[in-house]
C-alpha cells in the first residue's frame, strides 16, 4: 500500500532527497532505511542513488535531482536535502551552489571525534546540522539546530518469551557443541577498536565460575584482522575453554534479530563510536547490556538498571561488571526487561522519524 502511494506521488511533489552515497551496506545506511520505512508516509521523499535499496521505486539519479530542483515546489518552498556523510555533504552543495538547486541543505552528524577542515567548511554549508546525541554535538563547531537520538524498530527486535528457551534453539553453533543454558555475545566486525579482546579476556577470567553460559563472537573477520582474531583463539584455547567462547563468523543481516532476541547479555566495548545501535537493537530485545563509554551509550544506559557502562580499554572494570551481571540471573531478566520498555518509549525508529519530519517541515 505505501509503496503504491509513493509510485503515484510525482516529482513536482517531491519534498526531501535524502543522500545515499555508498555503495556498500552500513550503519549509516541501516539507520537511513529503517528510517525511511516510516518516513516516507509523512513526506514525499525520493532517495539519491539505488544502493542497497529493496524498493527502487524511491530511487531518483543525482541528475533527476538537479532537473527537478531547479524550481521550487509549487508552494514556493524549497525542497530539503538531506545528508548523513561528509561527500553526501559534498553533492548537496554542488547541486545548491554550482547547479542553482533550490533546496536547503541538512546533515545528521553522529561522529565523535574532531572534524578536519574540510569537513568543517561543508557543514558551515549547511542551513542546518542534527547531532544524534549530546556527545556528538559536542564536537561541532557550534550547537546543533536540533538534537534527534536514533532509533531502532522495536517491532523487529523484539523479546523472547523465554530466553533460555531460545538460545537452545538457536542454529548459531555448530550441530554437535555442547551448549549452556543461556548465551551472551558480543557482535560487530571482530578488530581491536571493537574491542573483542576485553570480552574475550573477560569470560576466560569469569566463564569457570559461571557454567550456564556461553560467549559467542558473532562479526566476520577481514584478512588484516585475522592474526588479531586467531590470538584471540589460542588464548581461548589454552584456557580450555573452546566449548564455551566461540567464534561464529557473519551471519546473515535477515538473522541478527533472532540471534538478539536469544541473548541474555549483550557487550559492546568498541573504543569508538558514532552512536551506536548495537546496544538499542540489544535493549529492544530484552537482552541486559555492558557497553563501553563510546558513542551515545552513557545517554542511553541507565546504570545498574539496563546494564552498565564501563570505561572505554578498561579490562578490569568489563570483568567485574560482567561478573557481577552473570551473578544474578533474576536480576539480569529485569534488566532486559527495563531496557525493552527504555527503547520502546524514547528510543523507537518511528520516534525518530517523527522528530525528523517535524523538524524538516518546520525548516522550510
Amino acid at each position: 500500500m505505501t509503496t503504491v502511494v509513493n509510485q503515484e506521488v510525482s516529482n513536482s511533489e517531491i519534498e526531501l532527497i535524502i543522500g545515499n552515497s555508498k555503495r556498500n551496506f552500513s550503519g549509516i545506511t541501516s539507520t537511513m532505511l529503517q528510517v525511511v520505512a516510516y518516513q516516507k508516509d509523512m513526506m514525499p521523499l525520493r532517495i539519491m542513488g539505488r544502493n542497497n535499496l529493496t524498493d527502487t521505486s524511491l530511487a531518483i539519479s543525482f541528475w533527476q535531482v538537479v532537473k527537478m530542483c531547479q524550481r521550487p515546489l509549487a508552494n514556493g518552498k524549497f525542497r530539503i536535502f538531506h545528508a548523513r556523510r561528509v561527500d553526501e555533504m559534498i553533492q548537496g552543495v554542488v547541486l545548491k551552489y554550482l547547479f542553482r538547486a533550490k533546496i536547503k541543505l541538512v546533515f545528521s552528524s553522529a561522529a565523535q571525534r574532531k572534524r578536519a577542515s574540510f569537513t568543517c567548511w561543508l557543514t558551515r554549508r549547511m542551513d542546518a546540522v542534527i547531532a544524534m546525541c549530546k556527545a556528538s554535538a559536542s564536537y561541532l563547531e557550534k550547537p546543533p539546530s536540533a538534537v534527534i537520538y536514533h532509533g531502532v524498530n522495536t517491532s523487529a527486535y523484539v523479546a523472547s518469551k523465554d530466553k533460555q528457551q531460545a538460545w537452545q534453539t538457536l542454529n548459531l553453533l555448530a550441530p554437535n557443541q555442547t551448549k549452556g543454558k543461556r548465551g551472551i555475545a558480543i557482535l560487530g566486525r571482530v578488530r581491536k577498536q571493537k574491542g573483542v579482546h576485553l570480552f574475550v579476556q573477560s569470560c576466560i577470567a569469569i566463564l569457570k565460575d559461571h557454567p550456564d553460559y556461553t560467549a559467542v563472537i558473532v562479526g566476520g573477520i577481514a584478512a588484516k584482522h585475522e592474526t588479531y582474531a586467531q590470538e584471540l583463539r589460542d588464548s581461548i584455547a589454552k584456557a580450555g575453554l573452546s566449548e564455551r567462547i566461540v567464534f561464529v563468523g557473519e551471519q546473515d543481516f535477515a538473522d541478527i534479530p533472532k540471534i538478539f532476541s536469544s541473548l541474555s547479555l549483550v557487550v559492546a566495548l568498541s573504543e569508538s563510536e558514532g552512536f551506536g545501535l548495537t546496544i538499542l537493537e540489544a535493549m529492544s530485545s530484552g537482552a541486559a547490556v555492558l557497553a563501553s563509554e563510546a558513542g551515545a551509550w552513557p545517554e542511553v544506559i541507565r546504570q545498574g538498571i539496563d546494564g552498565y557502562v564501563v570505561p572505554v580499554n578498561d579490562l578490569v572494570a568489563v570483568t567485574d561488571k560482567m561478573a557481577l551481571l552473570l551473578s544474578d540471573e533474576t536480576k539480569l531478566a529485569q534488566m532486559g526487561r527495563s531496557g525493552r520498555q527504555r527503547v520502546e518509549q524514547h528510543y523507537s525508529v518511528e520516534r525518530e522519524a517523527k522528530e525528523l519530519t517535524r523538524f524538516l517541515k518546520a525548516l522550510v
